[in-house]
């Protein structure tokens, strides 16, 4: 290497004498546990993990002690991993080899979206060929000196044991402990924020794996597990959340395909939306504000990595709610889309705003036409006269099936801030069917009838949909009121005397 020859000219190459190792200190680890990650983007982070480790069930299980809540699970069916590959997997600022389809990235989203959310992050998994081992950070111990627990072989059988449903022969459970937001429940409030929570987790996942959940074969579950007994308190299927889901478009012609010319990339796809106005639809109303809904809709390897936004493009705007594009990466590394570390939005360069200015469908259609037809639907719409509203409702909460309660929040918009109205079964008198609890917001079904409406197969947290959706209908307005009034009480009581009959003449049957 040639001597610095100090020169008035500018240096177009820094000039260097050498170079040495400067490994990250320990603190490094604290820095992961700030890179604000919400709590359902971490989640969505270790589903992505399972993905890729081919898992065709994940189970995300948080555990209840009484009103306490302990510990987060989440649980797969995929290859699992040895020792020398958990190592990998749970060393700081290490990472595997990703191959071009695989939905993890950067390498750091395991220890990155635990840390964020828990003290303690314990890995245990097991594959056909190895048996089960674990690993586990404490951060406390991780911010002194990087030291990573190994977990006795025991403990880790006894645990995959526990969950020889999900895993049979392969599979991993990340468990997280300390989990500094169920700290922060008060007394009396975990039920209000399980809902809260599962909601949103419900919804998020919906959203950015849709299209994964759309497919056949896998699945996503969110469970309440009681970490005592192991019984089931609640239990949710994770239904897809299509952003581009409406039955009918909102113009004629849509959906189209657009090309952008990208330099640096080549042609970019684009498949331009028109939503049909005013609709109650939760993939279009239930994914947060509409204007933050607008815009681009960007995948990578079918994850949704961005959920709405122009990209600097252009300012959201009300007039523009109806306009939602896909967007498909391009598989091959470029300078031009870069993926944030959480895998919720993308960076673009000024590259792909000058193809957009020169994106064209197979009819030499400008994009620029679709954003003012977007326009124009949505204004058209606001001139009409006002479609009638239906009133709004309590929601749906537990025992009542997933896919019913999407379609009651697709069909009747719900009242903000207000407890879910609950079913379950309980021993009541032989001629009452159902007693409503106004206190806990529940219905209180026979458990006597419960294997009529079962056509005797064994009853489930979210059994008899028909009943419960029947019922939730004709009791919602009597949860609404601050008095029951004797009219309220009187058509109970008619309820209750018809069900009762139908039950017993179903028994005769």
């Amino acid at each position: 290497m040639a001597a610095y020859q100090p020169s008035a000219d500018w240096q177009f190459e820094v000039p260097t004498t050498g170079a040495k190792r400067l490994p990250p200190t320990a603190r490094y680890v604290e820095s992961l546990t700030h890179q604000g990650y919400g709590f359902e983007a971490a989640i969505a982070d270790l589903v992505d993990n399972s993905i890729d480790a081919g898992a065709r069930n994940v189970v995300v299980s948080l555990l209840r002690d009484d009103d306490r809540l302990v510990s987060l699970l989440v649980i797969d069916d995929g290859c699992g991993m040895d020792d020398d590959a958990l190592d990998t997997a749970m060393t700081v600022g290490g990472r595997q080899g990703y191959d071009d389809s695989a939905l993890g990235h950067f390498g750091a989203g395991l220890k990155a979206a635990s840390l964020s959310h828990a003290d303690s992050l314990t890995v245990i998994s097991r594959t056909k060929r190895s048996p089960s081992t674990g690993r586990r950070w404490l951060t406390a111990r991780a911010q002194a000196d990087f030291s990573c627990d190994i977990v006795d072989p025991g403990y880790c059988q006894d645990l995959v044991d526990r969950y020889d449903g999900i895993i049979q022969w392969q599979g991993t459970i990340v468990r997280w402990d300390r989990v500094r937001a169920f700290e922060t429940v008060t007394t009396g409030q975990t039920d209000r924020y399980l809902n809260d929570a599962i909601e949103k987790l419900e919804t998020h996942l919906g959203l950015y794996l849709h299209r994964f959940l759309a497919r056949d074969g896998f699945n996503i579950d969110i469970v309440v597990e009681d970490v005592r007994t192991k019984e089931e308190l609640d239990h949710r299927g994770v239904e897809p959340i299509d952003p581009f889901g409406y039955r009918v478009p909102g113009r004629a012609g849509y959906p189209r395909t657009y090309a952008a010319p990208v330099e640096g990339v080549g042609g970019v796809e684009l498949t331009a939306h028109i939503w049909p106005p005013k609709s109650p639809l939760v993939s279009y109303r239930g994914i947060g504000p509409l204007a933050e809904r607008q815009g681009f809709y960007i995948y990578r390897n079918d994850r949704l990595v961005q959920a709405g936004g122009w990209n600097g493009t252009r300012s959201p705007e009300g007039h523009l709610a109806l306009a939602r594009i896909a967007v498909d990466l391009p598989s091959a590394p470029n300078d031009v889309f870069n993926l944030t570390v959480k895998k919720d939005g993308v960076t673009v360069t000024p590259a792909f705003a000058r193809g957009l200015e020169q994106a064209v469908d197979s009819a030499g259609r400008a994009f620029a036409a679709y954003v003012q037809e977007a326009a124009l639907t949505y204004r058209e719409a606001a001139r009409r006269a006002t479609e009638p509203q239906r009133k709004a409702v309590l929601p749906a909460g537990k025992g009542m099936d997933p896919k019913l309660r999407r379609t009651l929040r697709d069909e009747l918009p719900e009242l903000e801030g207000e407890d879910p109205i609950a079913f379950r079964w309980d021993s009541l008198p032989l001629d009452v069917f159902f007693e409503l609890d106004r206190e806990h917001r529940e219905v209180r079904l026979n458990r006597e009838y419960r294997q009529v409406l079962n056509g005797g197969r064994r009853g489930g947290l979210n059994d008899a949909p028909v009943i419960k959706s029947m019922l939730y209908l004709m009791v919602n307005e009597i949860f609404q009121k601050e008095r029951v009034r004797a009219v309220h009480t009187d058509n109970v009581a008619l309820w209750n005397s018809v069900l009762v009959t139908a039950a017993r003449c179903e028994l005769e049957r």
